[in-house]
């Protein structure tokens, strides 16, 4: 793979976008390369993979598309465009769906298509002086396959303020809309605060992580009286499970659970 570098310890992974001369920008190529990995991922086992860490290599997170890739769609027909882009939604889906959380580690920009990877994102940490933006009208265009990954998770309101402005604003203001959810001061805040991110989901059970994001998702997509009915089930289903079964067994006798010895 020429864009990514994939490194694994103890079951997490680390995916870093590899292209730090062009500040991390996708093109077509970065695109397939991340959907197959992260596809790849919904294939493997609680106990092989637990989290996911997402960063850029360099001094930014991701800068949004390749000029050059750009360049070449100028030309392109509505119809090439739109295969172009439902790639990129695809790419986006592979990392939403992914079972495991992905914490986004974030500095220096995310901007057009680096808010797309925020937002598909589950846990996002950011640098004090990393920027962000929608910054599409600025060219003439709209964050349109981006959309339905970031306006979930900073609401109507604040999309309605920022996609029509394309402005670039600080971590604390995407801290503030629920973009980011932690801003720390330097490097190697960032990787603490990652590593500290890590230790809190290796101390909860593997399938139960896995089912408390899933839950996260299909809560926000059931209407709420649906959900109410949906919840019960779920919460039965794990308790009664191995790893439930095992979290309350070491709760009542005071010791850790089997999966942190």
């Amino acid at each position: 793979m020429t864009g990514l570098r994939i490194e694994r310890d103890a079951a997490i992974a680390r995916v870093t976008l590899a292209r730090p001369e062009i500040r991390n920008s996708f093109n077509a190529e970065l695109i397939g390369e991340l959907r197959a990995v992260f596809e790849g991922f919904a294939a493997e086992p609680p106990d092989a993979l637990r989290a996911v860490v997402l960063a850029g290599e360099g001094r930014v997170f991701c800068a949004g598309a390749d000029v050059e890739w750009m360049r070449a769609a100028i030309g392109l027909s509505v119809e090439d465009n739109e295969r172009d882009a439902t790639a990129m939604q695809a790419m986006f889906d592979a990392i939403e769906r992914c079972p495991v959380p992905v914490i986004a580690r974030v500095q220096g920009a995310a901007l057009g298509g680096g808010m797309g990877l925020c937002g598909a994102s589950d846990v996002v940490i950011a640098m004090a002086d990393a920027t962000f933006g929608f910054t599409e009208p600025k060219l003439g265009i709209i964050p349109a396959v981006i959309s339905t990954f970031v306006v979930p998770k900073i609401g109507i309101g604040h999309a309605r303020a920022l996609f029509v402005t394309g402005e670039r604003f600080g971590a604390e203001r995407a801290r503030h809309i629920g973009l980011v959810h932690q801003v720390v001061g330097d490097e190697a805040a960032l990787d603490a605060a990652v590593e500290a991110t890590l230790e809190e989901i290796r101390s909860s059970g593997p399938t139960a992580v896995r089912a408390s994001k899933a839950l996260a998702r299909e809560i926000a997509e059931l209407g709420t009286l649906e959900a109410r009915r949906h919840t019960p089930r779920h919460i039965a289903q794990q308790r009664t499970s191995a790893e439930g079964q095992e979290g309350l067994r070491a709760f009542v006798e005071k010791r850790q659970p089997r999966w942190r010895e």
